[in-house]
């Protein structure tokens, strides 16, 4: 019975041992930092690399190809609205004709605009990121297609608001 008494206080007295390797509890370093204080991220801003501005540069040049003859079928168009006469006429006839002539024609511009979204997605496929260069390049070549879009949708919609019965 002795041993057996000996041999548990032993077992108990070692479970009081002082810890050994074990961390402090004291405050870390990096705890002292406040975690409110705003971190100013600058990330550097790349360049576009020439392949994404070499198709960004065709579609914005396709879109302003197209204008020209957009606007020589635009006038025509609108020329034969102003003279359509009454629905199903000849010259009403004449006029939508002429319309369905310059939507198709505003297709070079949509096309355009498709392109450049095609560009962008490729290049987040590609990479999963954009760089800000590259960003910005094609924010600015969707708005000049953009710019062109609307004023030809502008155009479209005057000349079908005419010929509406």
């Amino acid at each position: 019975m002795r041993h057996s008494l000996s041999v548990a206080l032993v077992v108990m007295s070692a479970a009081c041992a002082a810890p050994r390797g074990y961390p402090s509890l004291q405050p870390r370093v990096a705890e002292a930092i406040d975690p409110r204080v705003p971190i100013v991220a600058a990330p550097s801003p790349g360049t576009v690399d020439p392949r994404t501005a070499s198709a960004l540069a065709v579609a914005v040049a396709n879109a302003r190809s197209g204008t020209a003859e957009f606007e020589r079928l635009g006038a025509s168009a609108d020329a034969l609205s102003l003279r359509a006469g009454p629905p199903q006429s000849e010259g009403w006839i004449a006029a939508q004709q002429a319309l369905s002539a310059l939507v198709a024609q505003h297709g070079v511009v949509t096309r355009a605009a498709a392109d450049i979204d095609a560009v962008a997605a490729d290049r987040i496929d590609e990479t999963r990121w954009l760089v800000p260069a590259t960003r910005a390049a094609i924010e600015a070549a969707a708005a000049e297609v953009g710019a062109i879009n609307a004023a030809q949708t502008a155009t479209i919609e005057r000349i079908a608001a005419r010929l509406r019965p």
